[in-house]
């Protein structure tokens, strides 16, 4: 059994449900779509997060269609939809030079508007319970939280869905490991030019030097306004993150002048928000009556973009078939819990993540021979695409004095 102890009050809390199934702390994407599917299969949950509306941070702000796909798999899709802005058309710079053009489907959004409007579309049956958690009890039968307010939560299983926020991991005395410190940075600013005198669709520039350490930039639409999230290897120390945060249109016409006039010359709107990202995983998590999803549990690079993706793997798997199971029965001890972690899909979701966040940043930077030749490789393949593909726009020449 574990407990932690706290003082601060929230403003306002609602009645917390006294007996429920599933006790969810954290109403963030996992959080939520969880509770909104437990709700919907008619099991009692009691959705914790300190704060009805979430504040504006700077996280994932697009996903692709094989993660909408997991949506619709879920039935989520109709409560998604209505929160982002969907595009087609990627045109992609390798080298500097138009390497092609996707046509795929992707989907923007700012998080937390996707959040709060996720909240509000959650069945009645899943209120928030607006609170903070100061007290947790975990066993192999009932799971205790107590609020700040005093009201008493008691759920069968407690699921931890709380991202990267230590003080519930801490309380119940599960362990983050880190396993690349300060792997990449997420940049994030709004771009000056409207989406109607954008060039563009939606573009993605490569870097070009393993020395610049970045992965790449991509400019998208979020409703009239165009977005720029750029991933690079560096941290918010450095002096480089330093400079490009006074002076990004300076630094971004050096870097990319190959798409600066088609995205106005990357004048930019807003301030530069920054997030800094280590890979990390969980030590000490196979204990009785919780189970910890999402970010809680293991976080990857957002530059590969399978971040959302993970986590939903996490909600279907949980949903669809451990949950469900494990209420059939009575007790909830640590060996039940453990068929999550061993789930053969929850696993390579989680080691596919990892392993895509270390390459990535490899293929980018590394300087030792086996990496240049890796990148030498696949430029030369990329720059013989771009020769071919330039030659074939050329069309066949007739020769002079042939009719």
């Amino acid at each position: 059994m574990t407990s932690r102890k706290g003082s601060e009050t929230p403003a306002a809390a609602e009645a917390a449900p006294a007996e429920v199934d599933v006790a969810i702390i954290g109403a963030g994407m996992a959080g939520i779509t969880l509770g909104a599917l437990l709700g919907k299969a008619g099991r009692k949950v009691a959705l914790i997060d300190p704060h009805r509306i979430h504040h504006e941070e700077f996280r994932a702000e697009k996903i692709g269609a094989n993660q909408m796909q997991l949506f619709e798999k879920l039935g989520l899709d109709k409560m998604v939809m209505p929160l982002v802005t969907p595009f087609t058309d990627v045109d992609v710079f390798r080298l500097g030079q138009f390497f092609a053009r996707e046509k795929k489907w992707e989907y923007a959004f700012s998080y937390g508007a996707l959040i709060n409007g996720l909240r509000d579309a959650l069945p009645p049956q899943v209120p928030i319970t607006v609170g903070k958690v100061t007290e947790v009890s975990t066993g192999p039968d009932r799971q205790r939280l107590v609020l700040a307010d005093g009201s008493v939560v008691n759920a069968r299983l407690l699921v931890v869905a709380t991202g990267h926020s230590e003080a519930i991991r801490r309380a119940i005395g599960v362990e983050r490991i880190e396993l690349s410190k300060a792997h990449s940075l997420s940049m994030g600013f709004d771009l000056a030019i409207s989406r109607r005198d954008c060039a563009f669709h939606a573009v993605t520039s490569y870097g070009k030097r393993a020395s610049d350490r970045v992965a790449y930039l991509t400019v998208f639409p979020i409703g009239d306004r165009m977005r720029a999230n750029m991933f690079v290897y560096r941290t918010v120390a450095d002096q480089w993150t330093r400079d490009f945060r006074a002076e990004p249109q300076k630094m971004l016409c050096e870097l990319m002048p190959e798409i600066a006039a088609q995205c106005g010359n990357f004048e930019v709107a807003s301030p530069v928000e920054v997030r800094q990202v280590s890979l990390t995983t969980t030590q000490g998590h196979r204990r009785d009556g919780v189970v910890f999803i999402g970010d809680a549990f293991v976080t990857t690079c957002p530059t590969p973009g399978v971040g959302i993706g993970r986590v939903m793997i996490d909600v279907d798997q949980l949903h669809s078939v451990h949950i469900p199971r494990w209420l059939e029965t009575p007790g909830m001890a640590a060996d039940k819990i453990g068929t999550f972690y061993d789930d053969p899909v929850k696993v390579a979701s989680d080691e596919d993540g990892m392993r895509v966040s270390i390459y990535a940043k490899r293929i980018t930077t590394e300087t030792g021979l086996e990496w240049r030749v890796r990148r030498l490789r696949n430029n030369t393949a990329r720059q013989l695409m771009i020769i071919g593909r330039k030659m074939r726009h050329l069309g066949p020449r007739r020769e002079p004095g042939l009719a």
